[in-house]
């Protein structure tokens, strides 16, 4: 299974403007939220994106991305039906091929020099099947993550064979459903917000929008809930982090961790300190 297609989604009608902001880069370089995804697909070796925005948008996002305008396929969601929606959206894109689906408002840092979209598709390639990016959270974290539950794949450290996924379980259903062996307790596997989809899950959601009324939304977890029934589905743990531009403090946490991971690093560090060294300091 080679992934060659990366499908993000931008489409949603309160968030459209977040893939639209600026923040500088770990290069020290201002970009778009949605150019700095754009490379981390491009890091892990795949040209062929598409974005998934609202009707009308094309042009914003073409503009905010620059020289990568020209690589990028536009398709509409024309209407509001949901995350699963969006990516099915995409589905004349994608055709019969695996893809590397990522979220237009998150952000991610990798600890090491591979990028974590690279290390989820090499995994995918490796196993060849549909694999999700989970990072053990605190069940604090379920009200704003889909979860999934299964068992650590034998042999291995970082891979989950998937049995259960629940979108933003209360904690009786995570307690029920979720629990994973060998995590602490109080930790579940939450969605990191990057998956490699198969064909199958395409089907899955053309499945659930022919049979739900046109007025419901159909979500992503919706699909992967019953994917284990019809292939093999993983999930593999993250070591990186996370960052929800949507959230409260969102831009701020991802912009200071993009400078934390980059060249100006000892810069920033040092107008951090003398921030808070200056508020100490008025406080007395």
């Amino acid at each position: 299974m080679k992934i060659s297609k990366a499908v993000i989604t931008a489409a949603s009608r309160k968030q459209r403007a977040l893939p639209l902001q600026t923040l500088i880069d770990s290069d020290g370089i201002e970009k778009s939220v949605l150019t700095i995804i754009i490379e981390e697909v491009l890091r892990a070796g795949i040209q062929d994106i598409c974005v998934v925005v609202c009707p009308g948008d094309e042009s914003a996002y073409a503009a905010a991305v620059g020289p990568y305008a020209g690589g990028i396929t536009f398709a509409q969601q024309t209407e509001p039906r949901g995350y699963g929606h969006a990516i099915a959206c995409a589905g004349e894109f994608v055709g019969q091929e695996p893809f590397l689906h990522l979220v237009g408002d998150h952000l991610y840092v990798s600890e090491g020099a591979t990028g974590c979209a690279q290390a989820l598709v090499a995994m995918a390639e490796t196993q060849q099947c549909a694999i999700s990016a989970v990072q053990p959270s605190h069940e604090s974290l379920l009200p704003y993550y889909g979860c999934v539950g299964g068992r650590r794949l034998p042999g291995t450290r970082e891979l989950y064979e998937v049995e259960h996924v629940r979108e933003k379980p209360t904690p009786t259903e995570a307690e029920q459903w979720l629990m994973v062996p060998g995590l602490r307790t109080g930790y579940y596997l939450c969605f990191f917000g990057m998956h490699v989809l198969t064909p199958t899950v395409l089907a899955i959601l053309d499945e659930l929008l022919r049979t739900s009324p046109s007025e419901a939304g159909v979500g992503l977890s919706d699909a992967l809930a019953l994917l284990p029934g019809r292939e093999r589905y993983l999930a593999m743990e993250s070591h990186g982090q996370r960052f929800d531009v949507g959230v409260k403090y969102g831009t701020l946490t991802a912009q200071l961790a993009l400078a934390l991971n980059g060249q100006d690093r000892d810069e920033v560090l040092t107008r951090l300190l003398t921030l808070l060294a200056h508020r100490e300091g008025a406080r007395r």
